[in-house]
């Protein structure tokens, strides 16, 4: 009788080896020039949600030159939940935006800036609060900027809502939470559009609601806005809202082909 061979073992990554469980919640972050702010960022994250739920922060690298690149690579290999993204340039943080919930894996998705001027202890109330509604946007009630930078905010904030005919406190708060189908409806291929997510989505036909959020003196690195730059954007990019709400058109469905019955 021929003697048993023995097939070589083969070496095995034992992250990929086990099936991946379900990602209950992803985190996405742009990254642009925060070097200073990604393991604070992290080390936050993994303080607020631990072990008790399953995240992760995908974290998107905007073109950043200060040497964030690699610090993300660095999280990653210390721990699988952080996922990245690399541009080969800066492409803005819709852009950004986009492609971190294009990539998430949960059914849930967070937004949130990675300067740590949102605070992601937030985050459980707001997915708390999300019960049967699509989306739960957060509005800081004490905002850590200067004068100018508040009252351009505010003015820009009542303009927005007037063209828009919409009710949204304050669209400049990056911490928002999603339910990941409805927010991949949302068209976020133009710059800007990161801005109007809570409006577009109401467009669409989903439930948006508002919830009180902190608002933190930024740590470290310096803020990617000013107020001109910021104002005319914004002025410009509610002009393509308002033309897109004239135009969206969602499909009076009121039966699917699989559910008329069929005549034997």
């Amino acid at each position: 009788m021929p003697a048993e061979t023995t097939k070589p073992e083969r070496s095995v990554d034992a992250r990929t080896a086990a099936p991946v469980e379900q990602v209950e919640l992803s985190l996405v972050a742009p990254v642009y020039n925060e070097k200073d702010n990604l393991v604070p960022l992290y080390e936050r994250v993994r303080e607020v949600f631990g072990e008790r739920t399953r995240w992760e922060l995908v974290l998107v690298d905007d073109g950043s030159r200060d040497g964030s690149t690699e610090l993300m690579k660095e999280l990653r290999r210390r721990d699988a939940r952080v996922r990245c993204v690399f541009f080969a340039r800066n492409c803005g943080q819709t852009t950004a935006m986009r492609a971190g919930i294009v990539h998430s894996r949960a059914p849930l998705v967070a937004t949130l800036d990675a300067d740590l001027q949102n605070d992601p202890i937030d985050l459980p109330a707001m997915i708390e609060k999300l019960a049967w509604h699509d989306a739960v946007v957060g509005y800081r009630l004490k905002r850590n900027d200067d004068f100018v930078r508040r009252a351009s905010s505010r003015i820009a904030n009542a303009i927005r809502n007037w063209l828009s005919k919409d009710s949204i406190r304050d669209t400049g708060c990056s911490l928002k939470v999603f339910r990941a189908h409805a927010i991949r409806e949302v068209p976020l291929h133009f710059e800007g559009m990161h801005r109007f997510m809570p409006t577009l989505l109401r467009y669409y036909g989903f439930q948006v609601i508002e919830h009180p959020v902190s608002h933190h003196p930024r740590r470290a690195g310096v803020s990617k806005y000013g107020v001109m730059n910021r104002a005319f954007r914004a002025f410009r990019d509610l002009l393509v809202v308002r033309w897109m709400r004239s135009r969206i058109r969602r499909a009076p469905i009121v039966a699917e082909d699989s559910d008329v019955p069929r005549t034997p």
